[in-house]
């Protein structure tokens, strides 16, 4: 937030500034089969990454919810995560106050980095402490898991092996390497993806020690590729310096790197027409370390 924009406010220290929403990966993605109601179960490994998002929060005494941000711009209100889960809070507990919320949007979107998600575990975890309604952390995860599969993780907050829909949790330590992430020009819809009757659904249930051992893939890797071949073309380049594979339902790639300046080095070779940067693999969200300062 500019400080213009704290300038506004008679009381700069209500506002309480820089609550971290990071990316995540998908270091494997297994789609194991598909319930009755239409949602796929899974198999996937989460870890973050130290990419951000930021979010500012200034509580109210009235019930208006107010989203400052480019992104207000592009996605409906209606549609908005951010604003659907400070209301959700808002009518779990019957809150009668409100808040402002700045976004700095750093994350792309439709990029399989979990940025819609992780600002809405962000939003909940950040106002469940500033309106005081200490709610535990599962049943934040609760109400996070209306709005999306991958925002329980987020309010968790530790690298998990998720199955069932994403919201069966089992915190793991898996390397942090350094990570290239491209990200090709091009918006995934995870609904289409999901959707799609050519995506694999049927890949055997494994044993998590097992999964922790095999060679990782990504089942929508391939028909995301077929669809997008700026996905494609990223997964071409980038496996010729290092192991890579897709997050999400994509669209970015990611290769794996155990120095960083070797990450680096292969950014610096990356051709004009894409776009990437390195981040770090963190096995604990910068969010748990924000909620202890707060």
């Amino acid at each position: 937030m500019t400080t213009a924009t704290l300038n506004t406010h008679d009381t700069q220290a209500a506002i309480s500034a820089n609550w971290p929403a990071p990316a995540k990966l998908n270091l494997f993605l297994h789609i194991t089969g598909q319930r009755a109601d239409g949602y796929h179960e899974l198999q996937t490994l989460f870890q973050f990454i130290d990419q951000c998002d930021f979010l500012d929060f200034l509580p109210t005494e009235n019930k208006t919810l107010k989203l400052h941000s480019e992104l207000s711009k592009v996605v409906a209100e209606k549609d908005n995560l951010i604003l659907k889960a400070a209301k959700s809070l808002q009518e779990y507990c019957n809150y009668q106050g409100g808040a402002e919320i700045w976004l700095r949007k750093n994350l792309p979107m439709g990029g399989g980095l979990g940025g819609g998600s992780s600002d809405a575990a962000t939003t909940l975890i950040a106002l469940n402490k500033l309106w005081n309604l200490n709610l535990t952390q599962q049943t934040l995860a609760e109400i996070g898991l209306k709005l999306g599969a991958d925002v329980p993780v987020f309010i968790n907050g530790f690298s998990a092996f998720a199955e069932g829909v994403g919201e069966q949790l089992l915190p793991v330590e898996p390397t942090e390497f350094y990570y290239l992430v491209i990200v090709p020009d091009v918006h995934v819809s995870t609904q289409a993806i999901f959707q799609d009757p050519l995506l694999p659904r049927n890949t055997p249930k494994l044993a998590i020690d097992t999964l922790m051992q095999k060679n990782w893939s990504n089942d929508c890797q391939k028909l995301v590729a077929e669809k997008h071949p700026q996905v494609a073309n990223a997964l071409s380049w980038l496996v010729e310096y290092a192991p890579s594979r897709m997050t999400g339902t994509g669209a970015c790639v990611f290769g794996e790197f155990e120095q960083q300046q070797t990450a680096l080095d292969a950014l610096a070779k990356l051709p004009k027409s894409m776009q990437g940067f390195v981040a770090k693999g963190l096995n604990q969200s910068p969010l748990v370390t924000r909620l202890s300062q707060s």
